[in-house]
């Protein structure tokens, strides 16, 4: 499947451009194809490891596996390794990140009261939209009818939101705060 991963990687490339793949003989002429049957036979090993599908206009639309991204070994913050030369699995980062794909939503962050939990302006944190919630948790709460990023804690058995920021106080509320969601994960995009 050598000539078939790169196949993928180009139509991976014009999805991403055009929100939409090509017709057979577009796909030819994308990847380099001349005959409808060649392209047809690649269709169908991508099609046999899920990186295609059939809509049912018959053309073809994405696989559960199309936005998979390629998950390496590791790499070290600190000192360099050795590189692994392994073949590395696929990920797909929404299949990781949403666990009920109803009840969540991604929301921008602003301010920097969170900057010490690693969530900086700017972040789009993954948010599961549920009214409970454990000490510990990042939560996106309702206080005083408006939202805020904090960690859930509980200090005296009441329930308070404390900043990752020493800049910030703890908030604590009077009656409840209510959970609008629990942090699930974190989206950084760098120019």
């Amino acid at each position: 499947m050598a000539d078939d991963t790169q196949y993928l990687a180009k139509l991976q490339d014009y999805y991403a451009r055009h929100r939409m793949l090509p017709s057979y003989s577009g796909i030819g002429a994308l990847v380099g194809l001349s005959s409808k049957a060649s392209v047809a036979e690649m269709a169908m090993r991508l099609k046999a490891e899920g990186f295609l599908d059939s809509a049912p206009d018959r053309r073809l639309k994405p696989g559960k596996r199309f936005f998979e991204r390629t998950l390496a070994e590791s790499v070290r913050a600190g000192m360099p390794s050795p590189a692994a030369d392994t073949r590395p699995d696929g990920l797909s980062i929404d299949e990781y990140l949403v666990g009920k794909p109803s009840r969540t939503i991604l929301i921008t962050v602003k301010g920097d009261s969170m900057i010490d939990a690693g969530i900086h302006p700017g972040d789009r944190v993954v948010v599961e939209k549920r009214v409970a919630a454990m000490p510990g948790d990042i939560v996106v709460a309702i206080v005083d009818n408006e939202f805020t990023l904090k960690r859930l804690a509980r200090e005296k058995g009441r329930l308070v939101l404390k900043p990752e920021n020493k800049a910030y106080p703890v908030i604590r509320p009077k009656e409840d705060a209510e959970i609008y969601g629990v942090v699930v994960g974190l989206v950084r995009k760098y120019k």
